[in-house]
């Protein structure tokens, strides 16, 4: 079994998702995010992002982590502070020892939705058909349970190729 911490990097709010795979099967475990006081430094928000992951990673002990890429955004400014936010979520993996993937955007949302052209309302609704226990989500914890999934489906084929007898 893997236990996978997917994270939604974000400078407001941080999603992170845990779930469970083993054999081709999801299980939800834990969700929610790290939301960082508007109103502080940039820095102690930055602190705030690395303190809430390094948390949950001690609390559920993943064995791998799956991050998603920064978009670049028009704004330059909002682009580089969330690749900060970016940054301190890859830090508290790495902190975590954990192995990380890095996925595009587009990549998530085919990987669950089936078309990278997915709108936030169609991953919401095939996390929670893919993880039935998860509840009512926010998007920022539904976000980062897809990318737990998507990585989940890349482990999953990659170890499907490695055992290949063909590719021996």
């Amino acid at each position: 079994m893997i236990r996978i911490l997917g994270i939604d990097p974000g400078l407001t709010a941080t999603g992170w998702g845990v779930v469970d795979a083993e054999a081709g099967t999801l299980e939800f475990v834990a969700c929610g995010r790290v939301v960082s006081d508007a109103e502080g430094s940039l820095a102690s928000r930055l602190v705030e992002i690395y303190a809430g992951l390094a948390e949950q990673i001690e609390t559920f002990r993943p064995t791998s982590a799956a991050i998603e890429e920064t978009v670049v955004n028009k704004n330059a400014a909002s682009s580089l502070k969330l690749g900060q936010a970016r940054g301190v979520a890859v830090l508290a993996a790495a902190h975590g020892l954990l192995p990380l993937g890095e996925y595009a955007s587009k990549t998530v949302k085919r990987a669950v939705a089936g078309t990278g052209a997915a709108t936030k309302s169609q991953v919401v609704t095939m996390v929670r058909i893919l993880l039935p226990r998860t509840g009512k989500l926010v998007s920022d914890a539904a976000d980062a349970l897809a990318v737990a999934i998507c990585h989940a489906h890349h482990l999953e084929t990659a170890a499907r190729i490695k055992l290949h007898p063909s590719l021996a």
